[in-house]
């Protein structure tokens, strides 16, 4: 499956307290004061860290530099892909870019992953709100440069918004949409203007985008065709690397902002390593001989029963289970409405009691996983019970347009008996397609056009093959042509972009505070047209896009619930998604070289930035 971190998908790199004027904490955004610089945004609630704070919680000052860190990436962004890259720019929608190329940008502020909803200075020192909270203007940090020495200007960063909503990957772009203005208003200062119509957190996502240099894209194309690295200004920079097999980034000596309390006590390896592997065992044979140094285990039979050789047994291979972050959690298979015999719900229904989860979870995954009801699994916005009387105020407002499922108690998927072949699931699946107009003719069901009820589903590493297969041939046995296509990396990656599939299985995990523009990415009409979006089940109904701009809109963490949840029960009761699995605990394994604070930050884990090598175990 696909893991991404839709709102995206965050840049990770706060104010210097020696070097800024002064900045002043407000509590809500939608509260926040106006006309003043502010060091800190925060969509609702008091922000965790004050104008003077010396470094994050979870950062690790004491910490020392050094060390190689090769790991085997769990999650990735835009055009990025783990099993291959022919390009260097992640940040367009075509071509497939090596992970972790955001580490090599700053943006103008950062988040804190230890907050759920809030940003603080990087590259602005500060930023001022307008009185209509329309646009914002940031004091960028003088002593800020890109890796050539050059000096990072208000010409940069007005230059990358203005090419990142005309050129960049679209999820980028959308957040975008209502951005008016992008301009330099000197050399350090800019505003960044919208109309009106965006959501009051567009800017959670907004100023956390890369800025390039203006004048070294003066002479190089800002697209998928070239492998040369773009200039940048974070803590690393791209190192050595090999189309497809291997990249390295090396971290900046001297990088500019490494003092600063956003920065101070992260990104401590010297180098960042990241191999490539089409095959899942090849991976695991490297993390086996040490070739690899960390690794979060993706596959349960290998948890459960590969970890016995020799480095583990003599305790240079520590395996722990971390919990999982708290964010809402969506992981399952989209079945493409752009394929006019998917738009009925029947026949998504139908399809999804074709998947007997309690068999495959007892025969693939050694038990170890929880079915998954809700697009925002393991969160505060999954539905639960009867609506309350707030969530049925908003769902009444879309009466006759929704399903009247969504009204009651939330579409929960039934449980099978076990056996992988439930008849009594299966024989409701057929009076669902006979309902739906699709009739058996010999081995398979056709509709009144004599079309085939036909479904191939995408993959791009034979491990779904295995797990699929029981799901794939109880299809086939109610009479739908179902099968599975094994794809290489590039052609997976260019299909799904172009949403050419019928079913595809996708993990995000979305914010903590989702913003509009990333329930848009997701579930709006808007992006379902949008190729490169990650609307894969190509949802477009105009009451959805209702409720996804409803919870866009919501004023307080509160209302955000209410109006998820609303969101919630007409999702699940549309069976847009058929839910898969989820585990409380990330399940990871590494050589036991490096040191870290036990107790990660509560919304993110980037291992890379977190931890250090330590040569005494070594």
């Amino acid at each position: 499956m696909r893991s991404v971190r839709s709102s995206r998908r965050e840049f990770l790199k706060v104010s210097g307290a020696a070097a800024v004027a002064p900045i002043f904490c407000r509590p809500l955004f939608a509260q926040t004061a106006t006309g003043v610089p502010l060091h800190g945004l925060s969509a609702f609630g008091d922000l965790k860290y004050p104008p003077n704070f010396a470094h994050f919680d979870y950062a690790s000052p004491e910490a020392p530099k050094g060390g190689t860190f090769n790991f085997q990436p769990s999650y990735w962004y835009y055009n990025q892909n783990v099993l291959t890259f022919n390009t260097l720019n992640s940040f367009v929608r075509t071509g497939d870019a090596p992970p972790r190329m955001e580490m090599c940008f700053d943006s103008l502020m950062a988040w804190a992953w230890d907050e759920p909803d809030a940003v603080y200075g990087l590259l602005a020192e500060s930023v001022v709100v307008s009185d209509d909270r329309n646009s914002f203007t940031f004091r960028l940090r003088p002593e800020a440069r890109f890796h050539d020495g050059s000096s990072v200007t208000a010409e940069d960063v007005a230059f990358s918004y203005d090419l990142l909503k005309d050129k960049g990957h679209p999820q980028i772009a959308l957040s975008l949409s209502e951005m008016t203005s992008a301009e330099a208003l000197g050399k350090h200062e800019f505003r960044l203007g919208f109309s009106g119509k965006q959501s009051e957190r567009t800017f959670l996502s907004a100023v956390q985008f890369p800025v390039f240099s203006k004048a070294a894209l003066r002479d190089q194309a800002f697209d998928s065709s070239r492998l040369e690295a773009l200039l940048g200004s974070g803590p690393y920079k791209v190192g050595r690397f090999s189309a497809g097999r291997y990249i390295e980034y090396d971290r900046v000596e001297g990088y500019w902002a490494r003092d600063l309390p956003v920065i101070r006590g992260l990104y401590h390896f010297d180098r960042i390593r990241i191999d490539f592997y089409r095959d899942r065992n090849a991976a695991f044979e490297a993390f086996k001989k040490g070739e690899t140094l960390w690794r979060e285990e993706p596959t349960s039979r290998l948890w459960a029963t590969a970890y016995e050789f020799p480095a583990v047994t003599e305790g240079k291979v520590v395996k722990r289970e971390i919990p999982s972050e708290l964010r809402p959690n969506l992981q399952g298979w989209a079945l493409n409405q752009r394929r006019s015999r998917f738009r009925d719900p029947r026949v998504r229904e139908a399809i999804g009691l074709c998947f007997d989860f309690e068999w495959t979870n007892r025969n693939f995954f050694y038990g170890i996983y929880e079915r998954s009801h809700s697009p925002f699994e393991q969160s505060e916005f999954k539905a639960e019970g009867k609506p309350s009387p707030e969530e049925l105020a908003i769902l009444e407002r879309f009466r006759g347009q929704i399903p009247e499922a969504a009204f009651g108690e939330p579409f929960v998927p039934p449980v099978s008996n076990g056996s992988g072949r439930d008849r009594r699931l299966l024989s409701r699946a057929q009076e669902l397609l006979a309902e739906a107009g699709w009739e058996r003719k010999g081995q398979f069901l056709h509709n009144k056009a004599g079309e085939r009820l036909t479904l191939e589903h995408i993959v791009r590493d034979e491990v779904f093959v295995q797990v699929t297969m029981p799901f794939i041939e109880n299809l086939r046995a109610i009479g739908i042509d179902a099968s599975i296509r094994l794809l290489d990396a590039s052609q997976y990656q260019v299909r799904v972009m172009s949403f050419d599939y019928d079913m595809i299985g996708h993990r995000v995990l979305l914010a903590a505070t989702p913003t509009r523009d990333s329930l848009e990415l997701l579930f709006h009409s808007r992006a379902a047209a949008m190729e490169g979006s990650s609307n894969y089940t190509g949802t477009a109904d105009p009451a959805i896009d209702g409720l996804v701009e409803n919870a866009g809109s919501a004023k307080s963490r509160q209302e955000l619930i209410v109006s998820m949840r609303a969101l919630d029960r007409v999702l699940r009761a549309r069976q847009d998604w058929i839910p898969n699995w989820h585990s409380g605990y990330r399940r990871v394994a590494h050589w036991d070289l490096f040191g870290f604070k036990e107790k990660k930050p509560d919304y993110f884990f980037p291992v890379e930035a977190l931890w250090w090598y330590e040569r005494e175990k070594a």
